[in-house]
């Protein structure tokens, strides 16, 4: 819309345009796996796997979370929030009709796996568990057994 890719072009994008700086910020949040959100899940369960296994493999891993989250959070304050440029004012205009209805069911499904990936998780399993069969190997089991924590001595 502004016709350029230089992030120091933009600023101000929010007073302009606020439907696309939201849906900006759901995409943004959601590549930052924030919980409610579809992506919290899946890097929740990686992460969870690897520090159980590679504990040093899961720590660069959140290192590169952290460092993920202050890149995008910094690109959405420079693009999005200070002054607004003439460039911006005048090129930069919001979502339409059309464009709103197709990012709309995106939304709707990124928050709607967010709180109830179910759906998802049925599909992918039956793969995990022949991939795990396939290379002989077995779910390790949890560090605490919740039955056995649950009950009195």
């Amino acid at each position: 819309r502004r016709g350029s890719r230089m992030i120091d072009d933009f600023g101000g994008v929010q007073k302009v345009a606020p439907v696309l700086a939201g849906t900006f910020l759901v995409a943004g949040l959601s590549s930052l796996a924030l919980p409610g959100l579809s992506s919290f899940v899946s890097e929740f369960l990686v992460l969870v796997g690897t520090f159980e296994r590679y504990t040093w493999a899961g720590i660069i891993a959140t290192l590169g979370i952290v460092l993920a989250a202050l890149y995008i959070l910094l690109m959405y304050q420079r693009t999005m929030t200070g002054p607004v440029p003439d460039e911006v004012r005048e090129k930069v205009h919001d979502l339409r009709g059309r464009e709103v209805l197709a990012i709309a069911p995106l939304l709707v499904v990124i928050i709607a796996l967010g709180f109830y990936p179910k759906p998802v998780l049925d599909i992918i399993n039956p793969a995990v568990d022949r991939v795990m069969q396939a290379v002989d190997a077995q779910d390790p089991a949890p560090a605490v057994d919740p039955v056995a924590e649950g009950t009195t001595k």
